[in-house]
């Protein structure tokens, strides 16, 4: 017979183990994430599939919204390593008289980010989910952290349209952050939701992701490039 009970680990004596530990968390809550939204998962949830004990869990991370913002930030770093190569393309289409540069990258940003299932869920779920039941010294180490990608984002957008001002390319990747987290939802919604949407007088409301978020951006690039 099988035993599921929770295994308890031997504590973590290096940086290394205790890395292992964390890892081995953050993949739990990612094959979570892939059965049930952030709101459906619980400590003791996380901790069942992880095979350890709530204690063991908190000793690497304080709760289970610790786990999802470490998860949120590692994904969003991954993200910006392999963006450059998703926007090689559009950036050389607008280069050979193809769509205005801006049109193109805003698009190209989007269809990336709707590859990404796992980070835009997070981002949906940041502010009225996340930022609950958590200490303000994790969220202020899950911010810095954060801001610093986001920063990473911002000059890897500049370096694409330099016509931007610093504080623009800033304000635009948090524009991406908030219309990835309002539009999501909407673009997934539950299953009767989505039965009624198939009502021709309801296929206005339908949302295509890449679709809406490509434009929505494109129009926030053009307006911060007329306001300077």
């Amino acid at each position: 017979m099988t035993d599921h009970r929770p295994t308890e680990f031997q504590r973590a004596r290096s940086a290394e183990q205790r890395e292992v530990r964390k890892r081995a968390i953050l993949d739990a809550a990612t094959q979570l994430l892939a059965e049930m939204p952030v709101s459906d998962i619980s400590l003791r949830e996380l901790s069942r599939r992880v095979g350890l004990s709530k204690t063991n869990v908190v000793r690497y991370f304080e709760t289970r919204e610790a786990v999802f913002f470490e998860l949120l930030n590692r994904n969003l770093a991954q993200w910006i390593e392999e963006l450059p190569a998703e926007l090689a393309p559009a950036v050389a289409s607008g280069a050979s008289g193809g769509p205005v540069p801006s049109q193109a990258l805003m698009d190209a940003l989007a269809r990336s980010l709707t590859r990404r299932t796992l980070l835009c869920e997070l981002f949906s779920s940041l502010g009225p989910e996340l930022e609950r039941n958590i200490s303000a010294e994790s969220v202020r180490d899950f911010k810095l952290a954060h801001i610093r990608l986001l920063g990473d984002l911002a000059d890897l957008l500049r370096h694409h349209l330099p016509e931007l001002t610093p504080a623009g390319a800033v304000e635009l990747v948090s524009l991406t952050v908030v219309c990835t987290a309002g539009l999501w939802p909407f673009a997934h919604p539950s299953p009767a939701v989505a039965e009624a949407q198939r009502d021709p007088g309801l296929a206005h409301t339908r949302v295509d992701f890449a679709e809406r978020l490509g434009r929505t951006l494109h129009v926030a690039v053009t307006g911060l490039l007329t306001l300077g």
